[in-house]
């Protein structure tokens, strides 16, 4: 990154998941499966759904205010919004449009950004080159999902993995301050795209083909491709940045991994030859909220003491496109 005397610091953070929770055992009334054939291939035990009317703008305002809230700031304060979403409310106005008027935040700037599980490194490195090169001086990063819109509940491959939820972090650019966003690492392939799929306005007979119901408003994913390539790519993105950093894998406090899978989780660890209670996990509260994931476990973990002042951590996460990414950042 380029060199400056400002650094980029998290200075709140807040979280938002619905209240209603889908517990394995409904599902199991929904379609053929079962709590042990979920729990063995996923981790997950339950998720949380948002309401018919309840939609991403709301669960990402609700995290907005709670991460500006646990900034003390106002939102006068904040001066850009980003929000990591593949679920908006529509295409236009965008998710984090309708946020910066529902916390009237009248002076920041805002736009939503699409890296799919990812979205939440990506906007916090956006953000983070924002304040680096002095532009902002407050920045509102949001990951927000309400995947359950876009699930189609008749495929139990796919319907036991996501739920909904959102968090936010406030950045703060602060001149030579040793906690800070240290590095990041951005990458896609997309070339495996077509491994998971969520359509818009282009309806292929393909992908239509590919869908139970043929339901073209639902996620469709080819599940052991995707494994693959998010084990792979989250051990070589979070190596490739410990290299880029000058640190080794045992000067990491926590690494905080995108909460897709608990098996993948686990392989990334294995092969990343890291402490397995180091790696912090809440797959089996939440399943994948996809770019809700990360911020709201980097919530939990600060929170339940995991992380602390000092520490050196890892967040890092793939996703649809696809893509992947790690940042590293001293609490």
């Amino acid at each position: 990154m380029k060199q400056s005397r400002y650094n980029s610091k998290i200075i709140g953070c807040g979280m938002y998941v619905p209240e209603d929770v889908l517990t394995n055992s409904d599902l199991c009334k929904m379609v053929d499966t079962s709590d042990e054939w979920i729990i063995t291939r996923t981790g997950i035990s339950e998720r949380r759904i948002s309401k018919e009317d309840v939609f991403t703008s709301d669960v990402a305002t609700k995290a907005a205010l709670a991460a500006i809230g646990n900034a003390k700031i106002t939102p006068n304060d904040i001066d850009i919004i980003i929000v990591a979403t593949v679920t908006p409310d529509m295409y236009c106005p965008s998710v984090s449009c309708i946020v910066q008027k529902n916390i009237n935040a009248r002076g920041a700037s805002a736009f939503d950004l699409n890296a799919a599980c990812t979205g939440f490194i990506y906007g916090i490195t956006v953000a983070d080159q924002f304040l680096r090169n002095e532009v902002y001086k407050n920045a509102l990063i949001i990951g927000a999902d309400c995947l359950s819109k876009i699930t189609e509940y008749k495929d139990k491959k796919t319907c036991v993995l996501f739920g909904d939820g959102a968090g936010a972090v406030i950045l703060q650019a602060r001149e030579n301050c040793e906690s800070k966003i240290v590095d990041s690492l951005l990458g896609a392939e997309g070339s495996k795209g077509e491994n998971l799929t969520v359509l818009g306005l282009r309806k292929d007979e393909m992908e239509l083909k590919k869908r139970i119901t043929n339901n073209c408003n639902t996620i469709w994913m080819n599940g052991s491709e995707v494994f693959k390539f998010a084990v792979n790519s989250m051990v070589y993105s979070v190596q490739k940045l410990l290299k880029k950093i000058g640190k080794s894998i045992d000067e990491i406090s926590y690494i905080i991994p995108h909460q897709a899978n608990q098996r993948i989780i686990d392989g990334a660890c294995k092969k990343l030859n890291y402490k397995s209670e180091k790696m912090f996990s809440n797959v089996q509260k939440y399943g994948n909220m996809s770019t809700a994931s990360i911020p709201v476990a980097f919530y939990e973990a600060l929170n339940e003491g995991k992380i602390k002042n000092g520490d050196l951590v890892i967040l890092t996460g793939f996703g649809g496109g696809l893509t992947w990414g790690s940042v590293a950042l001293i609490i």
